[in-house]
């Protein structure tokens, strides 16, 4: 009995592991395959060669290589952006008592979390098209940028109310400015949230797919969610690449998870554990 009990929560947890593992594996061994006969024919087998070369004409011939880049230009940008407009605003709100209506301006921005992003849709597209700048990058660096804005602001304030005030009075005390408060002092110490809420808005902005459809028609500016369908047509469906681009998405996700899982951690338990 003992024995059982020991094994069983160990069995579970593989059990989990591998339905989770199961669909980037399919998709892995897909990716490796030489033909869509081949996936068709043994769909959740090892391919029975390795086939790289569709690595290489998806990222040149379907032109994953532009829009990974046109991707990664957007996400990254973007979550910056966001991160350091939702840092300032969360300090202002938190740390700057002496503005007026700080829990009014707090409670205004989030507000925006009650609002699906959908709902928003035509309003942005009328916007940016009487903005004139339909099918250009700042057509998706923008909504990207401000409708990040109200969760960064939530997980970036909480941690920044964790900071005790003597540490404030004392920076205030050395003659520092509020602008050199907030970039030597408050800013490294919120580094964990910070970094957590560039993860969250690096995977909100890379993974998007309808503002990026919808307001970008140059082939040459797509992003990798819309790019990818083009690998899809009326009448064949090109797996292996759909694939090999599935894989090329992923990546990016999984090295940023592996270099900063720790601060991505202690931002999600900022405000936690007090005293």
């Amino acid at each position: 009995m003992r024995t059982l009990k020991r094994i069983l929560p160990h069995a579970v947890l593989l059990t989990y592991i591998a339905l989770i593992l199961f669909p980037f594996v399919f998709v892995l061994f897909s990716s490796l395959k030489e033909s869509n006969i081949e996936i068709a024919a043994h769909p959740f087998s090892p391919p029975t060669e390795l086939y790289f070369k569709n690595y290489v004409e998806a990222w040149v011939k379907a032109k994953i290589n532009v829009y990974f880049f046109n991707s990664l230009y957007l996400a990254t940008t973007s979550a910056i952006v966001g991160v350091l407009l939702s840092a300032a605003t969360a300090f202002a709100i938190t740390r700057m008592k002496f503005i007026k209506m700080s829990k009014a301006l707090y409670q205004f921005v989030l507000l925006g979390m009650l609002i699906p992003g959908n709902v928003l849709f035509i309003a942005q597209y009328i916007l940016v098209m009487n903005l004139g700048i339909l099918n250009t990058h700042w057509a998706l660096f923008l909504p990207y940028t401000a409708g990040a804005l109200p969760l960064s602001v939530l997980l970036i304030s909480a941690f920044m109310k964790s900071i005790p005030n003597e540490l404030e009075e004392a920076a205030i005390m050395d003659g520092l400015s509020s602008m050199g408060l907030f970039a030597k002092i408050v800013l490294p110490i919120t580094m964990p949230a910070l970094v957590t809420v560039f993860i969250v808005n690096f995977l909100g902005s890379w993974n998007e797919y309808l503002l990026a459809n919808f307001f970008i028609s140059k082939d040459a500016l797509r992003t990798l969610p819309t790019g990818m369908v083009g690998f899809r047509d009326t009448f064949k469906t090109d797996y292996k690449l759909i694939s090999t681009g599935i894989v090329f998405s992923v990546t990016p996700v999984l090295l940023l998870y592996a270099f900063l899982q720790e601060k991505i951690i202690e931002g999600v338990t900022a405000g936690s554990v007090k005293g």
